[in-house]
């Protein structure tokens, strides 16, 4: 078991209990089970999308074209299972249904392939080198395994969003203009962090961008992306290659100063250290070429801050160019309304006659209304409105009368319960206050009759 097979045992459509159904020979459930078909189609054609996508399809450094040969089998083989029995009709359903289309039948194209049906011819053309390795019904006995190399749409729609995604930040024309080089440079990891694209892969991406998407204008070399506000698809002038030629060698001379930076620095060291070891010939060579970096290092920069000034005054320009075509565009949007509107003086006329239709309506009211006894007595709405004003009044009295009853009770209650608090309180003083009077009149009594005697 390979790193395909690890890495698809990693997704939860090829879970141990699903693997006997998926290496086995499910073709029959087309007709018997087509949802099962369905589902373990659909797991092979996820697994192996996504397994081409992470780089973990062996004897391969594409990532949008899958191999479809010998070494692919031997990466699926188990020793429990042994290999995928229908993994034909998984490339054909997936050809079928525009999921999967043969290298060379994409690349040479001459229209979008969402704009014709190619689906028969390619599966014809890949049938032949599946048949070799026992992927159909016919096996072949030659030793030869015929290569056939499919590009997963899935996974280049799924490139192109991303780089569109990482393009939502450009503002400028000119950022919208690269050389096939730094295109390569700056999305070359649009699928994964692991590893870059291939050449081929590259080549297949801006085929489809340009070509099936209508995002961009490839000539080969140069592309350059549609911007929002153009209705078409660009197309590359002379002009564009040379601005993606000036971006091309403002980034050369960028990477020669950090050499040149890097170099000066390891020759200073190299100065010192021999200055150390007393050296003074490895120290003056050391010096020398510092010198002569140092200089080339200021040339360089000189050019780079030339070729940047430069690059802004075209970006200005053609952002310039870009406000003119807009509001040329506008002026024409602008003559087409008021042309539509008529003028000023068909707008007097709408309103005249409008006005005049709006009093007509009015009128017709107003007879309707005086034909239906619709006139209203003002004298008799006073006098109701007096009546409600007066019952309102009532109303409020009698509901602040009793609100002040309400208050009178409870203030009553609470003076009743304040007082009977109050008695329970005195009544053992005053039974205390009487005990004392009683046995004080009792003691005088006792005195009275020894000072008698």
């Amino acid at each position: 078991m390979g790193e395909l097979f690890e890495f698809l045992t990693t997704h939860e459509q090829f879970r141990r209990a699903r693997l006997p159904a998926l290496y086995s020979d499910f073709r029959a459930l087309q007709s018997l089970n087509p949802d099962g078909f369905a589902a373990n189609v659909e797991a092979w054609k996820k697994g192996l999308a996504s397994a081409l996508r992470e780089g973990c399809v062996p004897a391969s450094g594409d990532l949008l074209v899958l191999r479809v040969d010998e070494s692919l089998m031997h990466g699926l083989e188990t020793r429990e299972w042994g290999r995928p029995l229908a993994l034909g009709a998984v490339l054909r359903d997936a050809t079928g249904k525009k999921e999967m289309m043969p290298l060379k039948s994409f690349m040479g194209a001459q229209e979008s392939i969402y704009q014709r049906s190619w689906s028969s011819t390619p599966w014809q053309a890949v049938s032949w080198g599946l048949r070799q390795f026992g992927l159909m019904d016919r096996y072949g006995d030659s030793d030869k395994v015929s290569v056939e190399e499919l590009v997963v749409l899935t996974n280049v729609e799924a490139a192109t969003r991303e780089v569109l995604r990482r393009m939502g930040n450009h503002t400028s024309r000119v950022d919208m203009i690269y050389s096939k080089q730094m295109f390569y440079r700056d999305y070359g990891d649009v699928l994964t962090d692991k590893r870059h694209i291939s050449q081929r892969d590259l080549e297949v991406l801006l085929t489809y961008i340009s070509r099936d998407k209508g995002l961009a204008d490839y000539d080969g070399q140069t592309i350059k992306f549609k911007s929002h506000s153009d209705a078409q698809p660009p197309k590359i002038t002379h002009e564009d290659s040379s601005i993606a030629s000036l971006k091309n060698l403002m980034h050369d001379i960028e990477k020669q100063l950090e050499k040149l930076a890097a170099r000066i620095d390891n020759l200073s060291a190299a100065a010192r250290d021999a200055v150390s070891r007393k050296n003074r010939v490895s120290a003056i060579a050391s010096l020398r070429s510092k010198k002569l970096a140092e200089s080339q290092l200021a040339k360089q920069s000189a050019v780079l801050g030339q070729l940047e000034e430069v690059y802004s005054k075209i970006s200005e320009a053609a952002d310039q160019v870009e406000l003119m075509r807009i509001m040329e565009g506008s002026t024409g949007v602008l003559k087409a309304l008021h042309k539509e509107i008529g003028g000023v003086e068909r707008v007097d006329d709408v309103l005249a006659q409008l006005g005049e239709q709006m009093a007509q309506v009015d009128e017709v009211g107003n007879i309707i209304t005086e034909a239906n006894g619709g006139v209203v007595d003002e004298s008799e709405v006073d006098d109701e409105l007096e009546a409600l004003e007066l019952e309102d009044r009532d109303k409020k009295k009698e509901a602040e009368r009793l609100s002040n009853e309400r208050k009178e009770e409870e203030e009553a209650a609470e003076t009743k319960r304040r007082l009977g608090a109050l008695e329970t309180e005195v009544e053992p003083q005053v039974s205390r206050s009487k005990q004392t009077t009683e046995g004080q009149v009792e003691e005088s009594s006792k005195l009275l009759q020894q000072l008698s005697l």
